[in-house]
C-alpha cells in the first residue's frame, strides 16, 4: 500500500552466516532486541528521508479524509499506483462520502472498479460503507476495533486507516514495510510469503512511543519499500538506513527459504473472469449467455469462471440465461 503524508511531528530460512536460535516462526531469536535498540536511529532516518521525498499523492493530502485512505487502501491492495490513481479519483468524484456509495447497488461499485483486479474488494468497499453509514452516522470510525468489525475490512486495512487517516500507534505491515524490516533488522532477503506472529511482534516491537511519531515511522517505512528497497533491483546507495541494514551488512545472502510466489495471469481462470466482467459492466441491460459464451474459446473454463463470478456476488443470474452485475 501507499501510506499517506501525515503533518510532521516535532522471514525465510536463517542465512549461513547468522546466529541465534530461530523462534520458529521466521525471525532469528535476538531480531526483536535489536530492532528495539536500533529503533530511534532507523525512526529518525527513516522519517527524515520521508521529508524529503514522499510522493505527492492525492490520498495523502489532508482534503482526503478517512473515507480517502480508506479507499485508497482498498484499491491498492496488490494494485500499483499508477493503475490506481485515475479509478481512485473517479471514485471520489463520484461517491466523496460512504454514505454516497452506499445508496449505489453493490454492481455499481464492480462497474466503477473497472480493471483493477481483484473485483471483490470493491464489493467489500461497497459493504464498508454500507455499514458506515448504519452503524456510524456516515463517518469513518477511529477506533481500531471498531474499523476491524467493518465486513471486508482486515488487520492491515483496520492498522493502516487507524494510523494514516487519525495519526494512532498502530503497527502497519504491508509487504513494503515487511521487507524493510526483513533486510533491515531480521538480516534476510525477503520476508516469509505469509504475515508471521514473529514479524508482528517485531513491528510492535519497533514502534516509536509518541502516537505521532509512530504514524509517521509507518508511513515512512511504507515508502522506503515502495521506492528504494525495492522487492527487485534494491537501491542501497540511495538508502538512508543502508549502513545500519543487517541484510546488507552480512553481505546481501541470496533468499533460501520456501520459493517466492509468482504471478501469472495468462490463461488463468482470472484472466476468464476478467473478460466476462468486462462485458458486464460495458452493458446497460442483461447480458444474454450467448454473448457471453463469444468471450472465451474453452467452454468448460468459461462456465467454470461464470458460475465463481455468481457465487461471489460478483454476477447476477436472471431468468432466461441473462446475467448482470448485483443489484443487491
Amino acid at each position: 500500500m501507499t501510506a499517506p503524508t501525515l503533518p510532521p511531528h516535532s522471514s525465510p530460512d536463517t542465512p549461513a552466516n547468522a546466529t541465534g536460535a530461530r523462534t520458529g516462526t521466521g525471525t532469528p531469536a535476538g531480531a526483536e532486541a535489536s530492532g528495539t535498540s536500533l529503533g530511534p536511529t532507523l525512526h529518525t532516518q527513516v522519517i527524515t528521508w520521508f521529508d524529503d521525498h514522499a510522493r505527492d499523492l492525492p490520498w495523502r493530502r489532508s482534503d482526503a479524509g478517512a473515507w480517502g485512505v480508506m479507499v485508497s487502501e482498498f484499491m491498492l491492495q496488490q494494485t500499483p499506483v499508477s493503475r490506481v490513481l485515475p479509478v481512485y479519483e473517479q471514485w471520489l468524484d463520484r461517491w466523496p462520502r460512504p454514505a454516497d456509495l452506499a445508496k449505489e447497488a453493490p454492481g455499481e461499485a464492480v462497474r466503477a472498479w473497472g480493471r483493477l483486479g481483484y473485483p471483490r474488494r470493491a464489493l467489500r468497499l461497497h459493504g464498508a460503507a454500507v455499514a458506515i453509514t448504519e452503524r456510524h452516522g456516515g463517518d469513518v470510525p477511529t477506533e481500531h476495533a471498531q474499523l476491524l468489525a467493518l465486513p471486508g475490512i482486515g488487520e492491515y486495512t483496520a492498522a493502516a486507516v487507524a494510523s494514516f487517516a487519525y495519526g494512532q500507534r498502530h503497527a502497519v505491515l504491508d509487504t513494503n514495510v515487511r521487507r524493510v524490516l526483513a533486510r533491515a533488522v531480521t538480516g534476510v532477503q525477503y520476508p516469509p510469503n505469509a504475515t508471521t506472529a514473529a514479524e508482528r511482534r517485531l513491528a510492535r516491537a519497533l514502534l516509536p512511543e509518541d502516537e505521532g511519531t509512530a504514524a509517521r515511522w509507518a508511513a515512512a517505512s511504507m515508502e522506503l519499500g515502495a521506492l528504494v528497497c525495492t522487492a527487485k533491483n534494491e537501491s542501497c546507495p540511495r538508502c538512508p538506513i543502508a549502513a545500519h541494514c543487517a541484510w546488507r551488512l552480512a553481505g546481501k545472502p541470496a533468499h533460501d527459504g520456501p520459493p517466492r510466489r509468482g504471478q501469472t495471469y495468462a490463461g488463468t481462470d482470472r484472466q476468464v473472469r476478467g473478460k466476462l466482467l468486462a462485458v458486464l459492466r460495458e452493458a446497460h441491460a442483461p447480458v444474454p449467455q450467448p454473448v457471453l459464451d463469444r468471450v472465451w474459446h474453452e467452454p468448460v473454463q468459461r462456465a467454470r469462471a461464470l458460475d465463481g463470478l455468481v457465487a461471489d456476488g460478483l454476477v447476477e443470474p436472471l431468468p432466461g440465461g441473462l446475467y448482470r452485475l448485483p443489484l443487491t
